[in-house]
Parts: C-alpha cells; sequence; structure tokens
C-alpha cells in the first residue's frame, strides 16, 4: 500500500514536473548549454599547442621581488648586452688535443653565430684545460622560445667538425634550460594521452557501456580547454605566469576533478532514473542532491589552492589561480555541460545497461544497494571499534616513514630523470676545469668597493677566480686579483695575451664581479660557498648584492621553506571552516581533517622510505611536500564530503547510525571509481620525465587511493558510527532532533 502511495506520489511530481517544463524549453536549455561548451572548446582547443608562448621555466622569474637572487636577474640587463642565456661547450678526449685540432674546433666554434640562429657573436675563444685532454667554449644563446634548438645545433655543428674521439657536451644554464624544455615538451600530447586513456578504461569497466565513458571524457576534456583559454590569456596579459610544472598539474587537476564530479552526478541520475520516468524530472532532482556536494568538494579544493597565493614563490602563488580556475571549470562542465547531454540521451546514455524505472525495487532495498558495500556497512556495524583502531594504527606506523624524505632541495643537474647531455657536460667540466665555470656567482657592488668585494670573494676557499663586467673587452669580462685588475680574458682564465684593459662597465655607480665556483654550481657546496659569501659581504660591503644560479637555487628552497611552514596550518584551517559549514557541525569535520592528515603523512612516509632506499632519488624539492599536501588533503576531503553529505541526508531521516551505513552503501561504488580515476591521471604524471612532477604523482596517486579505500571506506565510517549522533554536535542532529 505505501508502495503505491510513493509510486502515485511520484507519478504526480513527474506531471508536474512535465507541466512546468515547455518542450521546447527542454529542447533549447541543453542544446544552447552543448553548443556555449562546443563553441569554447572550438575556441580553446588550438590553444594547447601555444602554451610555450606564454610560459617560462626559468626559475629566477619566479622568485619573489625582495630576493637577492632577483634584484641582481633584473639589472643584469645593465652591464651586458641582450638577455642572452651562457652555454658552456664542453669537449674531450682521452689524449691532449693537439694545436691543430684545437685551431680547427676554434675556427668551427666561431663560425657558430653565423650558422646557427640564436647565437650571440660574443663567444669567448676555445680555452684549453690544464692536462691538456678537455677544452672549453661559453656561447651566448637567445632566451627565446627557440633555445632548446639552438642548443641541440650547436652540439650538432661542432659534433660534425670535431675529430674522431671528440666528445662534445653543451651544459650550462642554457644546456640545462634546454632538458627542462625537452622534459616538459610531452605535456601535450603523452601527458593527456596516457591520462586520458587511463580514465577512459576505468569508466568503461564501471559502467560497461561506451556512450557514457565518452560524454564524461568530453566533459573533462571540454572544461579543461575552455580553462586552459582563460589561463593563457591571463598569462599573455601578465596576470598569471605559466611554466611546464604548471601546465602538468593544470591538465592532470582539470581531467581528474571534472571526471569525479561527472561521477557523482552520474551515479545520482541513474539513481533518479529508477524513481521518477520523466528525464527531465531525474535530471531536475540529480542536480539537487548533486549540486551541493559538488559545489562543497570544488570550494574546499579551490580555496586550498588560493592559500597558495600566499607563498613568496611566484610559481606557487601564480599556480593557485590557475588551478582554482580549472577547478571552477570542472564544477560548470559536470553541473551544465553534462547534464545537457545526458538529458538529451536519457536511459540510452548507459546503454546496454539502461537503468529501469523501478521505485518498488529501490524502496524493497530500503536505501543498501546489495554487493560489497552492504556487506562492507554489516561489518563495520559489527566491528566499528577495532575496525578504526587498527586501521588507525597501522596508518600511524607508515607516517614514521616521512623521516625519510629529503626535501631539502635537489641540484639542477638531478631535476630531469633519464639521459641528460647537460648533466654529463657538468660531470666532464668538473674533471677539467673548476666546477663552477659558465654558472659564475654574479655580485652587483658599488664602483669604489670593488677591489673589497673581489678580496672577499678571492678569500673564499670555493672560489677558483673573479672578473669585472667590461662590455669593450674582447671576452665582456676582465680577471681581477688581489693586486687589482689585470689582463683581458674570461673569467678565470688568465694568462691570455696581455692588452691595454677597458674600463669595467659601470651602471648607477656600481659594477658587476662574476666569481667562478671551484664546484659545480648546483651542488650543495657551491650553496655553502654562496651562503658564505653573502654573510662576509653583509659586514664588508653592505650594498653589495649577490645572485646567479647558485643563488637563485639557494633563494628557490628558502622560499619554498618558509611557504610550506606558513601555508600548510592555513590550508587545514580553511578546509576545516568549510566543513563546518557544510555539515552544520565542528566534530565531524574535525575528524574528518584529522583522518585525511593521517592519509597524508602516511602516503609521504611511505613515499619518504621509497624515495631513499628503492627508487634512490637525490632528495626532494622543498614544494613537493606542500603541493602534495594542498592536492591530497583538498583532494582527500573531497570523498569524505561526498560521503559526509549523503550520511548526512540519510542521518535526517533514518539517525546517524544507519545514516552512515546506508551513506557508505550508496557512495560506495561512486567514490571508489572517482577515486581510481584521480590516483590515474595524477599517476599520468610521471610519464613527464621531472623528478618533481613523478614524486608529486607518486604521492597523490598513493595518497588517494589510500584515502579511497581504507579511510574513506573504513576508519571515517568506523569512527563516525561508533562516535554516533555526537559527531554532528553542536547541530540538532546530535540531539536526535531531525
Amino acid at each position: 500500500m505505501s508502495t503505491k502511495r510513493d509510486d502515485t506520489r511520484e507519478r504526480a511530481q513527474r506531471s508536474s514536473t512535465a507541466r512546468r517544463w515547455p518542450t521546447w524549453l527542454r529542447v533549447l536549455v541543453p542544446a544552447a548549454l552543448i553548443l556555449i561548451w562546443v563553441a569554447a572548446a572550438g575556441v580553446g582547443g588550438p590553444y594547447f599547442g601555444k602554451v610555450s608562448e606564454v610560459s617560462s621555466n626559468d626559475q629566477t622569474t619566479y622568485l619573489p621581488t625582495s630576493a637577492e637572487a632577483t634584484q641582481v636577474q633584473q639589472r643584469l640587463g645593465d652591464f651586458r648586452d641582450g638577455d642572452d642565456i651562457p652555454a658552456v661547450v664542453v669537449l674531450t678526449q682521452d689524449e691532449a688535443f693537439s694545436p691543430e685540432q684545437l685551431a680547427a674546433l676554434g675556427d668551427a666554434a666561431a663560425a657558430l653565430p653565423d650558422q646557427v640562429p640564436g647565437v650571440s657573436d660574443a663567444l669567448s675563444p676555445l680555452i684549453p684545460s690544464e692536462d691538456g685532454r678537455a677544452a672549453q667554449l661559453f656561447v651566448p644563446i637567445d632566451s627565446g622560445d627557440e633555445l632548446r634548438d639552438t642548443v641541440n645545433a650547436v652540439g650538432d655543428e661542432l659534433r660534425a667538425a670535431a675529430p674522431a674521439g671528440v666528445e662534445v657536451f653543451v651544459t650550462g644554464p642554457a644546456g640545462f634550460t634546454a632538458d627542462l624544455v625537452n622534459g616538459f615538451s610531452g605535456i601535450d600530447g603523452i601527458l593527456l594521452g596516457v591520462a586520458l586513456a587511463a580514465v577512459f578504461v576505468i569508466l568503461i569497466v564501471v559502467y560497461r557501456s561506451l556512450l557514457l565513458p565518452v560524454a564524461v571524457l568530453g566533459t573533462s576534456v571540454i572544461a579543461l580547454t575552455a580553462a586552459l583559454l582563460l589561463n593563457w590569456w591571463l598569462a599573455k596579459w601578465g596576470l598569471l605566469m605559466l611554466s611546464g610544472q604548471t601546465q602538468g598539474i593544470l591538465f592532470i587537476l582539470v581531467i581528474g576533478a571534472a571526471t569525479d564530479y561527472s561521477l557523482l552526478y552520474v551515479s545520482r541520475y541513474r539513481e533518479e532514473l529508477r524513481l521518477v520516468e520523466d528525464r527531465g524530472a531525474a535530471t531536475v532532482r540529480a542536480l539537487k542532491g548533486s549540486i551541493e556536494p559538488i559545489l562543497a568538494s570544488g570550494g574546499t579544493v579551490i580555496a586550498g589552492l588560493l592559500c597558495l597565493l600566499l607563498s613568496d614563490l611566484k610559481s606557487n602563488s601564480s599556480l593557485g589561480p590557475i588551478a582554482a580556475i580549472g577547478i571552477v571549470f570542472a564544477m560548470l562542465a559536470a553541473l551544465t555541460l553534462l547534464p545537457a547531454v545526458l538529458f538529451a540521451f536519457g536511459r540510452a546514455a548507459f546503454w546496454p545497461k539502461r537503468p529501469k524505472f523501478e521505485p518498488e525495487v529501490v524502496a524493497a532495498e530500503h536505501g543498501i544497494h546489495g554487493g560489497v558495500w552492504a556487506k562492507l556497512a554489516g561489518w563495520i556495524k559489527r566491528r566499528h571499534r577495532p575496525i578504526w583502531i587498527v586501521t588507525a594504527l597501522v596508518l600511524a606506523v607508515g607516517v614514521v616513514g616521512a623521516s625519510q624524505l629529503d626535501a631539502s632541495g635537489v641540484p639542477q643537474s638531478d631535476l630531469v630523470l633519464g639521459a641528460s647531455e647537460a648533466r654529463d657536460g657538468q660531470r666532464a667540466l668538473g674533471e677539467h676545469f673548476p666546477g663552477g665555470s659558465g654558472s659564475p656567482v654574479m655580485v652587483i657592488t658599488p664602483e669604489d668597493e670593488l677591489q673589497a668585494t673581489a678580496d672577499a670573494l678571492l678569500a673564499q676557499d670555493g672560489i677558483e677566480s673573479v672578473s669585472v663586467t667590461a662590455t669593450d673587452s674582447v671576452s665582456g669580462t676582465l680577471p681581477v686579483t688581489a693586486d687589482g685588475i689585470g689582463q683581458v680574458g674570461p673569467p678565470g682564465m688568465p694568462g691570455m695575451p696581455a692588452a691595454e684593459a677597458p674600463e669595467p662597465t659601470v651602471a648607477d655607480g656600481d659594477v658587476l664581479l662574476q666569481a667562478t665556483l671551484s664546484d659545480a654550481a648546483d651542488s650543495d657546496a657551491a650553496g655553502e660557498t654562496v651562503r658564505e659569501i653573502r654573510a662576509e659581504l653583509a659586514e664588508a660591503v653592505p650594498a653589495a648584492l649577490v645572485g646567479g644560479v647558485t643563488a637563485t637555487a639557494l633563494d628557490t628552497n628558502d622560499a619554498s621553506i618558509h611557504d610550506r611552514t606558513l601555508i600548510i596550518p592555513i590550508v587545514l584551517l580553511v578546509i576545516t571552516l568549510i566543513l563546518m559549514l557544510l555539515l552544520r557541525s565542528i566534530v565531524a569535520p574535525l575528524l574528518l581533517v584529522a583522518t585525511t592528515v593521517l592519509s597524508f603523512g602516511t602516503a609521504l612516509g611511505v613515499a619518504g622510505w621509497l624515495f631513499t632506499h628503492v627508487f634512490q632519488f637525490p632528495g626532494a624539492d622543498p614544494a613537493v611536500p606542500l603541493y602534495s599536501f594542498v592536492f591530497l588533503v583538498a583532494l582527500g576531503i573531497d570523498y569524505n564530503i561526498f560521503l559526509m553529505t549523503r550520511v548526512r541526508e540519510e542521518s535526517l531521516a533514518h539517525g546517524t547510525r544507519a545514516g552512515v551505513l546506508r551513506g557508505l552503501s550508496i557512495t560506495g561504488g561512486v567514490i571508489t571509481s572517482a577515486g581510481l580515476v584521480l590516483a590515474a591521471t595524477f599517476a599520468a604524471l610521471s610519464v613527464i620525465p621531472i623528478l618533481f612532477l613523478v614524486q608529486i604523482a607518486f604521492i597523490v596517486a598513493f595518497g588517494v587511493l589510500l584515502d579511497t579505500f581504507i579511510v574513506r571506506s573504513l576508519l571515517v565510517p568506523a569512527l563516525s558510527y561508533d562516535i554516533g549522533r555526537a559527531i554532528w554536535w553542536p547541530s540538532k542532529l546530535a540531539r536526535g532532533e531531525r
């Protein structure tokens, strides 16, 4: 009898809905939404191949303006012509070079500006090493979009001219920048292809349908296209800064988030199609049921990402709004485009497993769907306390491994995984020349303090030689010794033919000194030398500023550590407040945040142990824990939001403990599918051979799986069931009022 009444009410509601929505409106609204999104995709599609036009991988451009390295970089143009990046060409062989070989190689080098576009005329002479088995050449290369091609062409030209047995390496700042460009070159193709293929396979397995996965994946791709279009123009206008790593994270985040939100809507839509016959009514009901968790989940992620605006590093502060824009488009597409597409196809979208109109069957299920999730709910009902205690203890053990993660920074030569000509060249350089050749410490100092500054530099054990910039000289620099400005020659290579030394270049009363490091510019020893130089000059010449490759790396690491310490607590606070507003409770949000942080600690611990003892990575960037935290906590909370909003909905009707079991049973399948999708998309980042992205990919993918299968499936439901209605304190639900 009750079932008949329910059926009558449903039919009345269906008829009412049909009357409220005229046929022309039911056709026009979905069609307009689809056309708007398709138009956005059509305009934005070509921008996938144009990101390099508005992006930069130069670390210095991302430093805060207050950093010494930034101030030095901004003034380098005052002391030398152009905006070139130096490449260091190293030529080696097993025996000493003959004069004839050096002459032939010198002629080939001198011809580079004519043969290779992007090479400046201001090349240094070919400089032999003391043992005679190596020679080096400083080649200024234009820092524009074609830098990678220019670096490759320089190497190819010199290899073609080199005698048999001579190895040629292009290293230095230009070489390592070319490595990064090569590493990021697969973002538009390989990364997107792998991510989309992985998601498509998962969706096929989950839905056992062809049309539905295409609709969900199409929604995600169109959301990404629209987000990229807006971000491209914001970068073009100078409002945001794009880099290779930012682009990769944007792609993965939008694909993963949009698919997750789409899965939540599809699940609710399928559920409603079983309750109401009219697809329009099902669409409206599905939107009402999914809009709150989707907006809450997306809002949580956006809030966490926007906390990155507090970062000193522009790479972090730019990622926040860039990724937040992506999440906004992911939500909009999941709540407008996908409902319009599914409305257009109706039950046919689920073919061949079309959902039937069967309200009687749904009523008989009492909200508890059969299968593994119903069995898990029953197990939690019987063993809730042992389940959450054991689960929490196991996760806590995993946190211990976090001490194994060395996140103090990695050398520039280790940023790119796999083969690296620049890395091989730096090793060859260190065997025959001062390790810091080509990447000197740049010191801007008052002209009248030139000698005092040079003396302070030369007093350091890690400094091989010092020179001062002079644009009228043959090499562009003049060596400086304790006795004053000496002979004309490239940095650190005195003994060239004597000449009348021109005057140093002076800009606003300052001169530019270049100090060649004894150790590789990206080594710990070089970093310590720069710190000592800064400490010494702070007392001897307070007006001096220290920059260069090594100083940039130091300032970047210091800013990253500062960001990590500042932003992580703020993200926690913001997310906790959002959850309190969403769940109208204090206890439940604290519980959800605590379990998510525990899950993050476990993921970091497992990663720390594997990175150190299995993969043998050289360390991690200080931003790795920060990015991992923001993504894992924000996205991990997503699944708890999906679960707990449904638990609250069920608790209002059936009580808290029954609501926990019903919520788990109903949302189990969709949340697990969403977790698999998000883990797969982040895992796809590992196809880009950049250490930072590979580490982020592992930590986030593993952490998402941990959240999906352990925290959200066992820990949170069991703990919530044990606490009972007190979890909703201080709302009316905590007092049993519904």
